[in-house]
């Protein structure tokens, strides 16, 4: 849902939050739109305005020392020629462009979009490492041919803690894939 908001311009950003006016206009309009959606998916309201205002717009408020343009601060340490560290997540094979689509996120975690989502040029990007397991893992749906469904797979899912962060599935796991690592190396 936060890509299709981010997509059609409606989502609420940080700075929607700091201007009581503006976060007050964007509340109402994108409660008016996901009402719709509250009905026909859950069979019931969205939250009402009362509910989420000013809970959130005092959050807001709270983070507001923390909000500053990150893109001038990265690139103020580029020209001091301070060293920058960018941390991605996720893996190439989840990338929507190059990943196994359609069983894929809904963003771009290749390396080179690391520029886009940070607000700077490619070319201060001077080094990109890879990090790999020394097996694969997965979770939900899609291609996996070096899955391992035995005793082996349980073993390595219980050692590497494979289980997802929030609902606490298993991950799937399997041998390490050299084909996947090269072509993941090839498109970042």
């Amino acid at each position: 849902p936060a890509y299709v908001d981010k997509a059609q311009r409606i989502g609420i950003r940080v700075a929607d939050l700091l201007d009581r006016a503006v976060f007050e206009q964007r509340l109402k309009e994108n409660l008016e739109y996901k009402n719709d959606y509250f009905q026909g998916m859950f069979r019931q309201s969205a939250p009402s305005f009362d509910e989420i205002f000013e809970t959130y717009y005092q959050a807001g408020q709270r983070l507001a020392p923390y909000v500053t343009d990150t893109a001038k601060v990265l690139d103020d340490a580029f020209v001091a020629d301070e060293r920058v560290l960018f941390e991605g997540a996720q893996g190439v094979m989840l990338d929507i462009d190059h990943g196994t689509y359609p069983f894929v996120t809904s963003s771009n975690p290749v390396a080179g979009n690391v520029t886009v989502g940070a607000g700077v040029g490619p070319t201060n990007v001077s080094k990109v490492v890879g990090v790999c397991k020394a097996y694969t893992s997965r979770v939900g749906d899609g291609p996996f041919p070096t899955e391992l469904f035995d005793e082996q797979g349980h073993h390595i899912r219980e050692i590497g803690r494979e289980y997802g962060t929030t609902t606490g599935r298993p991950r799937r796991v399997g041998w390490f894939d050299s084909v996947v690592l090269r072509h993941s190396r090839r498109v970042s």
